[in-house]
């Protein structure tokens, strides 16, 4: 006879609870490892920095798996030739994000529009040729921009508008011959700001951003080189250095260029009129409008040769004067010592009484020394 509580169903109920709480635990453990952020296929993450490294392996895209929590992208040194504008979407925490070293040459409008708590963006050793202006508008948080070795030629205006914090910017290696200053007049936080290694014209284009240069220096920013290419009389000198007398003539050009559009158009010239027809016998000859094209004075810089010349000059007479002047200054002193030893030795020769025979040969010797 069976004890009362020893049956069948008494020697199930612990299995049933066993199994009740395994399932559960599985359950658990599952939702917490889709919780957790995947790392993407071959990439290395931390999850203590939230960075993912996929550094180096060859990618042609950008790995659609990336952690929306993630910090730090690193993707230099690929392949990527080509980004759709969603490649970052969903990353709205990401600050920090390294594009270097691809074949990068065209970048959409909206890239980088999730990305609002972006501070540092490197696009160093692409192809990227223009870039659009609203390109950094969704970052007002970014502080450094590296654009070196690409094949920028231009800078749209207003592509610094909306970033304010922006403290380094990196324009080297590229294609640039001259930049705006209303480009750069926005970033009122620059601190560092490279353009060295770019084909640089300092002419009357160049004149208002060397008015900048000279500012941003003055409130103690950092700036490399900006050696001159064209014109071949300032080739290899800092713009900096050039002095604004060469940048006269640009105001000559301006007034000659708004006087132009006020003046009433008239015929074509021609630089070579064709023979006049001969008037018929007995026909009054009417004068014809000259066609000769007015010959324009062609402005240019000073010569840098000259300016130097001309400083030297200036410097050598300068000095000459100085030299006089400190030689007179010297005779004088000499001639006033003399003449003061000369009256002291005179009064001590003096008799009390007057001594007309002395006083006539203190006079004699007076004379001879002057």
């Amino acid at each position: 006879m069976l004890a009362p509580g020893s049956g069948p169903e008494q020697r199930t109920r612990p299995a049933l609870q066993w199994r009740q709480v395994s399932w559960v635990t599985c359950w658990i453990a599952l939702c917490a490892v889709e919780a957790l952020p995947a790392c993407p296929f071959s990439c290395r993450c931390d999850s203590r920095s939230l960075e993912v490294d996929c550094s180096g392996l060859g990618l042609t895209s950008v790995p659609p798996d990336v952690p929306a929590a993630t910090r730090t992208l690193l993707l230099l040194n690929n392949k990527l030739s080509a980004l759709p504008s969603w490649a970052f979407a969903n990353l709205s925490s990401l600050q920090r994000l390294d594009l270097s070293n691809n074949f990068l040459d065209q970048l959409p409008r909206s890239i980088f529009g999730d990305l609002t708590n972006l501070t540092e963006l490197q696009l160093r050793n692409n192809s990227i040729r223009t870039l659009d202006r609203d390109l950094l508008r969704h970052s007002p948080l970014l502080r450094h921009l590296d654009l070196s070795i690409n094949g920028l030629a231009q800078l749209p205006p207003g592509l610094f508008d909306g970033l304010p914090a922006l403290r380094s910017l990196s324009l080297r290696s590229n294609r640039l011959q001259n930049l705006d200053r209303l480009t750069f007049e926005p970033l009122v936080s620059l601190q560092l700001l490279q353009v060295g290694d770019n084909p640089w014209e300092c002419d009357c284009n160049l004149r208002e951003f060397k008015h900048w240069m000279e500012w941003f220096s003055y409130r103690g920013g950092r700036l490399d080189q900006l050696a001159c290419t064209l014109p071949k009389e300032l080739r290899g000198k800092d713009m900096r250095m050039v002095p604004m007398e060469m940048f006269n003539y640009c105001s000559q050009l301006e007034d000659e260029n708004s006087s132009a559009g006020l003046d009433v158009p008239g015929p074509p010239c021609a630089k070579a009129s064709p023979e006049p027809a001969k008037p018929k016998l007995g026909a009054e000859l009417e004068p014809e409008p000259s066609t000769a094209c007015p010959q324009k004075q062609r402005y240019r810089p000073v010569s840098v040769r000259r300016a130097i010349g001309t400083v030297i000059i200036a410097g050598v007479v300068c000095g000459v004067v100085c030299i006089m002047m400190v030689v007179a200054a010297a005779y004088g002193c000499i001639y006033a010592s003399l003449m003061a030893r000369y009256h002291r030795e005179l009064k001590k020769r003096q008799p009390l009484m007057g001594d007309p025979e002395g006083e006539h040969e203190d006079q004699k010797q007076i004379s001879s020394v002057a």
